[in-house]
């Protein structure tokens, strides 16, 4: 892995760039770039937050970034409510990304939100019904309130995160803009084409990758892109934050990832999990 390979690393909701330090450390000791993404309302950038700031706000966000960057590789990876805005800006800048990287996190639609793809797909009745509740809550019909020390122990998978951690991370956690989480992802296709990686956290009933490859043999239009040889996979035995959980083994991976390795659906051939 040399310099010309930059990390656009995006956390999933109420987080900010902070959570990537050691990861993002580890990456630029293995001779690469990381760019931990602060999104606009979130981490020290939750003061910026108004009525107006939606998807499109995180997408342009990450756009920048990327037009700023001078390395000839550009990898985004975006975790859990991360990928929506990272897939938007992949779409519009797919000339400059490389590889996507799914950490842990949905598959994204044109025309459909975050909510929408809770509401239609996710099989946890408690969780789904909990973030739409969320939603229907918000404070000022417009910011999602984070959630406490003791909500993040027993609903976020935190899995392997130490204590000191788990509190940083409640302590940091920022009210979400709702308008991100409601406004459809609109693309252009451009991102269809692009290398992609998904990295699945399977401790605490997280998804694997025998599970992505039952999904792919219902014959599900929507799932095909996976079997493609674009496409590869891993696995890491922790929870659903590996950047506090267990970041050296997500830096490997993400260094393997951007060297195209990886388990691909298409030929069957499984490279050893991390963790």
């Amino acid at each position: 892995m040399t310099a010309e390979t930059a990390f656009v690393l995006v956390a999933g909701g109420h987080i900010g760039g902070w959570v990537w330090e050691e990861v993002a450390g580890r990456l630029r000791a293995a001779g690469a770039g990381a760019y931990p993404a602060t999104l606009t309302g979130l981490g020290d950038r939750r003061h910026l937050a108004g009525p107006e700031t939606d998807l499109e706000t995180h997408i342009e966000d990450l756009v920048q970034i990327v037009d700023h960057l001078d390395a000839p590789k550009v990898v985004m990876v975006g975790h859990c409510y991360g990928i929506y805005p990272v897939v938007g800006a992949a779409d519009r800048r797919a000339e400059r990304v490389s590889r996507v990287v799914y950490l842990d996190s949905p598959l994204p639609d044109h025309g459909r939100s975050m909510l929408d793809q809770v509401r239609d797909e996710m099989a946890d009745r408690e969780t789904r019904e909990r973030m739409l509740r969320q939603a229907e809550e918000a404070e000022d019909s417009r910011r999602i309130p984070p959630p406490s020390l003791e909500e993040w122990r027993t609903l976020g998978n935190v899995v392997g995160v130490p204590e000191d951690a788990l509190v940083r991370l409640a302590r940091l956690s920022a009210p979400h803009p709702l308008r991100t989480q409601t406004q459809p992802l609109r693309l252009s296709g451009a991102v269809d084409g692009l290398p992609m990686t998904g990295i699945f956290c399977t401790a605490g009933g997280g998804t694997t990758i025998a599970a992505v490859e039952a999904l792919v043999a219902t014959g599900n239009p929507r799932f095909r892109a996976l079997a493609e040889p674009r496409a590869g996979f891993f696995e890491l035995a922790t929870g659903h934050w590996p950047m506090l959980s267990a970041p050296g083994e997500l830096t490997e991976v993400l260094l393997r990832a951007a060297a195209g390795e990886g388990y691909r659906l298409d030929a069957g051939r499984r490279v050893p999990s991390a963790g």
